[in-house]
C-alpha cells in the first residue's frame, strides 16, 4: 500500500476477445486506485466490461494490456488475497453451510481448530448461526449468498469483489442484504469493489460510484457519495444523485 492509502491500483486496463477474424475490445484505458477500505461500486450499461474488469482483478483473466497492483504486487492470477462473490452463489450442494465456509481455509491448508474458529466467527458474523449443518437446498436466496459472504471472507482477503451479488433476490431480500452487507463491511473494514446494474443500490452502498460507457467500456464518471450512512432513500439528496446518475446514463444510451 503506497503513502496516499492505495491498495489497490489500475492502470490503462485493456481487455480484448478474439471475434472471428478480428477482436472485439470489451474494456479500453481504464484507470483507477482504491483506498483501503473503500466501497466502489461499478455502474454501466449490460455489456460494458464491468465483470470483465472485476474478473481481471480476481485474475480469473488476463488483461490484454495495462497494469495492475494490489498492495504494489503485480496481480498475476488468483489469489487469497482476493475473495469473490457472484450472483449465483456458486456454493457446493454436497457441503454443509460450514463445510462451504471452511473450502478455501481447506486448500490453505489450516488445522482443524483454527478452521473451526473462523469459520463460526464469519458465520456467526453473517448472521447464520444454527444453520451450520443445512445444506444449500435448505435455504433461502438471501441466505446462500450469506455462505457466499462468509465463505470469501473466511480467507481474510485485502478485497471482497462482489459480482451483482443480489441481482437474482426479490426486491424486500435485496434491501435488507444491502444493509447487512453495510454492517459487515463497517465490521470487517473491508475494501469492496462492487458490480451493480442498480443505480441505487449503487447510491446506497458506494463511497464511490465509477459509471463506465457503453463497450468498449472506459470510466465515464466517478461520483463521490458524502450521504452519511445508514442512507435514507427518501432523502432529496439521494434523489437527485440517484436522478443525476440516471440522466447520465440515458444520455449515454442516447448517444448524446
Amino acid at each position: 500500500m503506497d503513502g496516499n492509502g492505495i491498495i489497490l491500483s489500475i492502470k490503462n486496463l485493456v481487455k480484448a476477445f478474439p471475434k472471428d477474424d478480428t477482436e472485439m475490445i470489451a474494456v479500453s484505458g481504464f484507470a483507477l486506485d482504491v483506498k483501503d477500505g473503500e466501497f466502489i461500486c461499478l455502474l454501466g450499461p449490460s455489456g460494458c466490461g464491468k465483470t470483465t474488469v472485476l474478473r481481471i482483478i480476481a485474475g480469473l483473466q488476463s488483461a490484454t494490456s495495462g497494469e495492475l497492483t494490489l498492495k504494489g504486487k503485480p496481480i498475476t492470477g488468483p489469489g487469497s488475497d482476493r475473495g469473490m462473490v457472484f450472483q449465483e452463489f456458486g456454493l457446493f450442494p454436497w457441503r454443509s453451510v460450514k463445510k462451504n465456509v471452511e473450502f478455501g481455509l481447506e486448500v490453505q491448508g489450516v488445522d482443524e481448530t483454527k478452521k473451526n474458529e473462523i469459520s463460526k466467527r464469519f458465520i456467526d458474523l453473517v448472521g447464520l448461526s444454527g444453520f451450520e449443518r443445512s445444506h444449500p437446498n435448505q435455504l433461502s436466496g438471501g441466505m446462500k449468498q450469506r455462505v457466499g459472504i462468509a465463505r470469501a471472507l473466511a480467507s481474510n482477503p485485502e478485497i471482497l469483489l462482489m459480482d451483482e451479488p443480489f441481482g437474482a433476490l426479490d426486491a424486500q431480500t435485496r434491501n435488507l442484504m444491502q444493509k447487512e452487507l453495510l454492517r459487515i463491511w463497517q465490521e470487517t473494514k473491508k475494501t469492496v469493489i462492487f458490480v451493480t446494474h442498480s443505480v441505487d443500490e449503487a447510491v446506497f452502498l458506494a463511497d464511490r460510484i465509477v459509471v463506465m460507457t457503453g463497450r468498449p467500456g472506459k470510466i465515464k464518471e466517478i461520483y463521490t457519495v458524502t450521504l452519511p450512512r445508514p442512507r435514507d432513500r427518501g432523502h432529496p439528496d439521494f434523489i437527485n444523485l440517484r436522478k443525476k446518475i440516471l440522466d447520465e446514463l440515458e444520455q449515454q444510451r442516447q448517444g448524446t
